[in-house]
């Protein structure tokens, strides 16, 4: 169509140039006005041709040219639209847009003054019809009728000029009024939606309308509000999911959300493990009910958790009283929470003993290696845990506190990864060979988490308790009983110098074996 419309407008054109086949010259220029006329009726069928192909497809095709992911999105390459824009262009298509063809067509008819001189016969014609024959009237009078002609017609477009000004005026105040009634809204909607999209949910919009504009708005409001109560439930869920899996253990697997974990997911790491454990609580438990058994549980374990969290570490499982945590930076965030709960231990016991209740100690084992973290279970039960044989070790170290009376053991594998190891005040222990492992494990004490007197004395007979071990381990048993023997003295609370002591004099009255190799066997530990 645009092609025959293009041919024919160049064809006609191309006559008018030549000014070939017109018979005088108010043909030509009927003709040229002809041309004109249909010239802009052509740019007005290609304009509503446009307009209206648009519209199809906007609501009829749009779905038949783009794929899903691009229909819910806006395309990036093409041009952001307004709906003032449009607004602005449906008003003068519709008001001003007939107002000025009028105008144009009028400006075709008119004969310009400057173009007037001596009527020639076709304009006499065209001026009075066959009728100028049969008139007397001379060639100035004529004239001068054609000269009224021509300035009444220009009143006359000055007149329609001026209401099509008056109706400008009035359309763009209009406009203006209509497009603020309908864009505020929509603006403000649109602001309160990107601000949502940002992560600010407790946001609303003002409902102005009664019309689309304002059910959409109170729609958005209703979806706010489902959205922050399914946030607030998914916010509900993750804390209680990391009641039961700590954050740390999904950012250790390199997860994000408790919605990455998958069966089988695991990572190897070398971490500290933590061992605490309640002595004597069977006969501590044996005295309360099955209910003051979980108070008294969940209140210890409300005290020691957040002094794990505190210093960077997380605990894996609770086992009955005991508590195993693992600690990924360093050791000594794991020593010094070890002495960070014995010094609440210590305050507990103070409360505990003001109601009159029994006090209650504990024993923490603490050693460094590597261990696998994952996820084991099944499809329908899945959990988080530790495999390794660093974490039995630690458990075993656990309950060497209770052979010699220590309240913190570490091993050397612990020791060594210290960082700053002046911070802390320990002695070497001994050689232990523990259940489940083949090799040896030189362990040591501790003595920050002890109680200010107990620590005080064993730090001062530290180089005497080391020098009656040396002697020990060189089968010099009589010196090292006479070394222990001193200490006792001293400190006659200290467990590990009468172990010591009592081992001598059992030596010296038995006799050494003679596969005696200064390493204590802990068979049941």
């Amino acid at each position: 169509m645009i092609i025959g419309y293009l041919v024919l407008h160049g064809y006609m054109f191309y006559f008018l140039r030549t000014g070939k086949g017109f018979e005088d010259l108010v043909s030509r220029d009927l003709f040229l006005q002809f041309f004109y006329v249909s010239l802009v009726a052509y740019l007005l069928i290609i304009l509503f041709v446009f307009f209206w192909q648009k519209h199809r497809v906007h609501i009829v095709y749009l779905e038949h040219v783009f794929d899903e992911k691009e229909l819910y999105s806006r395309l990036k390459y093409l041009r952001k639209g307004r709906i003032s824009r449009r607004l602005w262009i449906s008003s003068g298509m519709t008001t001003l847009l007939p107002l000025v063809i009028v105008i144009v067509y009028i400006i075709l008819a008119l004969t310009p003054i400057r173009s007037l001189g001596t009527l020639t016969e076709e304009q006499k014609n065209t001026l009075m019809g066959p009728y100028h024959a049969m008139m007397n009237t001379g060639d100035e009078a004529l004239e001068q009728m054609f000269y009224v002609n021509a300035v009444d017609n220009i009143l006359m477009f000055v007149g329609i000029s001026m209401g099509v000004i008056v109706a400008l005026i009035y359309i763009v105040f209009f406009v203006r009024w209509t497009t603020a009634g309908i864009l505020s809204p929509v603006r403000e909607l649109l602001y309160n939606m990107r601000w949502t999209g940002e992560g600010h949910v407790n946001n609303y919009t003002v409902v102005r309308t009664n019309d689309e504009i304002g059910e959409l708005s109170e729609g958005y409001n209703n979806m706010t509000n489902r959205l922050m109560e399914y946030i607030d439930r998914i916010s509900g869920m993750n804390e209680a999911y990391v009641r039961f899996v700590p954050r740390q253990f999904l950012q250790f697997l390199g997860k994000d959300s408790f919605t990455d974990i998958k069966l089988g997911d695991q990572v190897q790491k070398e971490m500290s493990i933590l061992f605490c454990d309640i002595r004597s609580f069977t006969d501590l438990s044996e005295e309360m009910t099955p209910k003051e058994n979980f108070d008294f549980i969940n209140h210890y374990l409300g005290i020691m958790e957040p002094v794990i969290r505190k210093n960077n570490g997380f605990i894996d499982k609770y086992i009955g009283d005991s508590i195993m945590a693992l600690f990924g930076e360093s050791v000594d965030d794991a020593i010094q929470a070890a002495v960070d709960m014995r010094r609440k231990i210590i305050k507990f016991n103070e409360e505990r003993r003001t109601m009159k209740k029994k006090e209650i100690n504990i024993g923490i084992g603490i050693h460094t290696g590597n261990l696998m973290l994952g996820i084991v279970g099944s499809e329908g039960r899945m959990e988080g845990t530790v495999i390794s044989d660093s974490v039995n070790l630690a458990s075993r170290l656990e309950g060497l506190t209770k052979i010699y009376g220590a309240s913190i053991i570490i091993s050397e594998d612990a020791l060594i990864k210290l960082k700053n190891p002046v911070k802390f005040q320990y002695r070497f222990l001994d050689i232990a060979k523990v259940k489940g492992k083949r090799e040896s494990v030189y362990i040591f004490e501790v003595l920050d988490g002890d109680e200010n007197n107990n620590r005080k004395l064993k730090w001062e007979t530290r180089e005497l308790f080391g020098k009656a071990v040396d002697h020990y381990r060189n089968q010099k048993f009589e010196e090292a009983a006479k070394g222990f023997g001193e200490i006792l003295q001293k400190n006659p609370g200290d467990t590990v110098s009468r172990l010591y002591f009592e081992r001598c004099h059992q030596t010296l009255g038995k006799g050494i074996p003679k596969d005696w190799a200064g390493v204590d066997i802990h068979e049941n530990q």
